[in-house]
């Protein structure tokens, strides 16, 4: 489905002439099954994101969603995925083939990820000033003492109270929150362009949740970056993004600009999710399901 155009030019729309940052076209991915079956998990999947754009990619658990973001650093275990077809670009060049040389070239530097779980993404045993430094002079190859410096300014960037003495800290000491904020910090060392957010917020309680997502969005504004932000909440999308696609099955249903989509929802799937949306002051007594 191709993006519904606006009447005039909005936030959704990219600047003329800019090329876009990422370019998904018939992406299509299977796994092995027990039986050695293939099971479709991304159908014919296509989308584009331009430079200061957020893109939601939303859907229910099981949809594809995060499928979709692995292969575009190239992070799916295959086998048992496979790739059966499809392109993948980043600034235009095809990251579908690359060696492992080439993708870690892109990781980080051209696109950085933030996982569902913040706590297990972070090693156990190595300190947070260590996790950052080696990742910093990994994409930046400086002085040790230099990386250090840039660690604590991340974690400054990020909003991390006591950001020197954070350094000594283990994932086991800090919150789920802090952890996140600190997955952030990690995924901003190379100084992306694009950055992949998978669920940035699970597990968090609706406070930090709100504080997780404030952030993301300024970051976007200081650094003048990108963000895939991968959800199943209607609510982060309208605040948040700017175009939305819609994953069903395996396959995008719908793709439209955030204010296009709420204001007529085009397929069944997408008004089915808002009508289960909960709602203060309706007589309900169960939710709508899909």
């Amino acid at each position: 489905m191709t993006p519904t155009a606006a009447p005039s030019r909005d936030r959704s729309e990219p600047a003329p002439g800019s090329g876009p940052l990422l370019a998904i076209r018939d992406l299509a991915i299977s796994f092995e099954g027990d039986r050695g079956e293939r099971v479709t998990a991304v159908d014919g999947l296509s989308l584009t994101i331009h430079d200061g754009q957020t893109l939601a990619l939303v859907g229910e658990s099981g949809c594809g969603k995060s499928v979709t973001a692995l292969s575009v650093l190239g992070l799916l275990a295959c086998p048992p995925a496979r790739i059966d077809g499809g392109s993948i670009r980043a600034s235009g060049r095809e990251l579908l083939g690359l060696g492992e040389a080439d993708l870690l070239a892109v990781r980080g530097s051209e696109i950085g990820m933030i996982f569902q779980e913040p706590v297990s993404s972070l090693n156990p045993v190595l300190s947070i000033g260590d996790q950052l430094v080696e990742a910093v002079r990994r994409h930046r190859r400086i002085p040790r003492a230099a990386a250090r410096d840039h660690a604590v300014a991340l974690l400054k960037q990020v909003g991390l109270p006591r950001p020197d003495a954070m350094l000594a800290a283990y994932p086991h000491e800090l919150s789920g929150g802090m952890c996140q904020r600190v997955m952030i910090a990690l995924a901003l060392t190379g100084g992306p362009r694009l950055l992949i957010a998978d669920e940035p917020t699970t597990a968090l309680d609706v406070t930090i949740q709100a504080q997780i997502l404030d952030l993301l969005l300024a970051l976007r504004q200081r650094n003048r970056m990108a963000i895939l932000l991968i959800t199943h909440d209607l609510g982060v999308v309208a605040q948040h993004a700017d175009v939305v696609c819609v994953m069903y099955a395996g396959r995008v249903v719908e793709y439209a600009s955030v204010r296009d989509l709420f204001e007529s929802p085009a397929h069944p799937y997408t008004r089915g999710l808002f009508s289960a949306i909960p709602r203060l002051g309706a007589r309900r007594p169960r939710l709508r399901t899909v």
